[in-house]
């Protein structure tokens, strides 16, 4: 492995994007657990006492919403997004690099620049109005849920350019394809 001394600038820029999908993903991830328990006690409020609660549900929702907004980016960086593999696997390390950049460049950036920008309006008017719950009893913050939109949007762009860079490293022989390569 590199000492932070051996690696170049560009790698070094690589790894201080990977921490931050790293940290949002690791701390988000804590909290599928609590949507389990909330959800569970839920349920056995509803059938076993009878009693409903609308912000109960609501904060399974908030917590949904925070997990796989936040940890979109995650999931890229740990090459775990789905995609077709039938052609992918069996390229070389150095082909698999060109599929990375070229997904990242026409697909992946395209559409997390299409994903912030189309949702600046809904999110900005939200905040205006300090829109929250349609239900009675609902959570407020509805303002704040709708502007993880933009923030996966800035998340996930910044881990694609992380997995551009480097496998842009790879294919100029900057970065070995087995250590630095996202294949």
């Amino acid at each position: 492995m590199n000492h932070s001394a051996d690696i170049s600038p560009a790698q070094q820029f690589v790894r201080a994007l990977d921490s931050i999908a790293e940290y949002t993903g690791t701390t988000t991830a804590w909290l599928t657990g609590i949507m389990v328990l909330v959800a569970c006690t839920v349920v056995t409020l509803r059938h076993v006492f009878g009693i409903g609660s609308v912000a109960l549900q609501e904060s399974v929702t908030y917590m949904h919403a925070l997990v796989f907004m936040l940890g979109a980016a995650y999931t890229l960086k740990k090459g775990e997004h789905v995609r077709v593999d039938i052609v992918y696997r069996k390229l070389s390390l150095r082909a698999r690099a060109w599929v990375e950049v070229l997904g990242s460049l026409v697909f992946t950036l395209p559409l997390m620049i299409f994903i912030g920008w189309g949702s600046w309006d809904f999110v900005q008017e939200s905040w205006r109005i300090r829109e929250g719950s349609t239900d009675s009893g609902g959570l407020g913050g509805v303002y704040l849920l709708k502007s993880l939109l933009p923030l996966m949007a800035v998340s996930v762009s910044l881990q694609a350019i992380a997995e551009l860079l480097r496998n842009l490293l790879v294919l100029m022989n900057i970065a070995p394809a087995q250590e630095e390569a996202s294949c």
